[in-house]
């Protein structure tokens, strides 16, 4: 029985070695594996650029020329993908690229309303204030009210042109009432000496006031300084056809319908002078709001009336040898004489 169980036992010796070794070779096997198997990390998305998408296209153009062979080497592919990638192809990559940068200039709002540079093609203006005598015309006349109005069209944000009514109003000074009264009732003119019977009679002026005014139509080219915000100035010029009234009036005695008596001032003399004139000054607006086009505006012109004095009598001359050979009747010469002013205006422009 010995003799036959040995061998047994040899053999199955020899297979636990060899099953233990077998095991041993797979276990070596797996971890060699896992030590040349990558991790595999968490994909980030990577920044696109034009040049890496312009590739494929470049190895589409590539692959449609040569051909879509499976035997092509994958050398000559790489070396295709690399020379489509250090020079793309202008007509593949034109879609891709950005458009060309423009170049702008001053936006243009050019409408039926408005300039090219944003600005209201129309304008106008509206307002009244002081009216200033100056120089000569100060010694006839003090300083009264006055009122204007204007439209007109603007080119753009600084320059227009305003045609412009203007009434200016002055009193008369208490020197030039007296010389009037004076002139009026000088025995030469009025046939009688100024005494209590010829004053009763009618021959005779008392009480003797007046008025002045001039009123205008110009032209006045405007020019609006640049400012910012809601304050803004502006210089203006001017010229045009003025005309000047001068009134003299006396207290009398009226009847009503009924029969009642009141009393008013009546006009006994009038004269007027027509002349050129030029003005030019400064003024300051104020916006109601920052995107308004009514603004308030004070300003201050000079005016001048290129007029000449007339040939008449005054007070100086009335009784000369002049005045006794003259047969005109024009006993304010002053009226026609050069006219100078200064208007204040305050108002709306729009």
């Amino acid at each position: 029985m010995k003799m036959k169980m040995q061998p047994n036992g040899k053999l199955l010796s020899l297979a636990c070695r060899a099953a233990a070794f077998s095991f041993l070779m797979a276990g070596s096997v797996l971890v060699i594996d896992a030590q040349q198997t990558p991790s595999v990390a968490p994909t980030a998305k990577t920044p696109v650029f034009l040049a890496d998408l312009a590739a494929p296209v470049a190895l589409d153009y590539a692959a449609s020329y040569f051909g879509n062979s499976s035997t092509s080497s994958s050398s000559s592919s790489d070396a295709l993908a690399e020379d489509s990638l250090a020079s793309p192809d202008p007509a593949a990559s034109e879609g891709l690229q950005p458009p060309p940068r423009r170049r702008y200039g001053q936006p243009n709002y050019a409408s039926g309303n408005s300039n090219p540079d944003g600005s209201p093609k129309w304008t106008g203006l509206a307002g009244g204030g002081l009216t200033l005598p100056i120089g000569i015309t100060h010694k006839y006349e003090t300083p009264s009210w006055g009122f204007q109005g204007g439209f007109g069209r603007d080119w753009s944000k600084s320059f227009g042109v305003i045609a412009q009514f203007d009434y200016d109003h002055f009193g008369l000074q208490g020197a030039t009432l007296s010389n009037e009264e004076f002139i009026y009732n000088y025995p030469n003119y009025e046939g009688a000496n100024c005494t209590s019977g010829a004053q009763s009679a009618g021959y005779c002026v008392a009480n003797l006031d007046g008025n002045s005014h001039v009123w205008s139509f110009t032209l006045n080219p405007t020019f609006t300084l640049p400012t910012d915000g809601t304050w803004g100035a502006y210089a203006v010029v001017g010229g045009g056809f003025y005309h000047k009234v001068t009134n003299f009036t006396q207290p009398t005695i009226e009847e009503d319908y009924y029969g009642d008596e009141f009393e008013v001032d009546a006009n006994i003399d009038h004269y007027t002078s027509n002349a050129f004139g030029v003005n030019g000054g400064f003024g300051i607006t104020y916006k109601f709001s920052k995107f308004s086009n009514q603004r308030f505006y004070a300003e201050a012109r000079y005016v001048y009336m290129l007029d000449s004095q007339r040939i008449g009598i005054t007070a100086q001359n009335v009784n000369s040898t002049f005045a006794a050979n003259y047969n005109g009747y024009d006993f304010y010469p002053a009226n026609s004489d050069r006219t100078s002013y200064i208007p204040v205006k305050f108002g709306i422009r729009f």
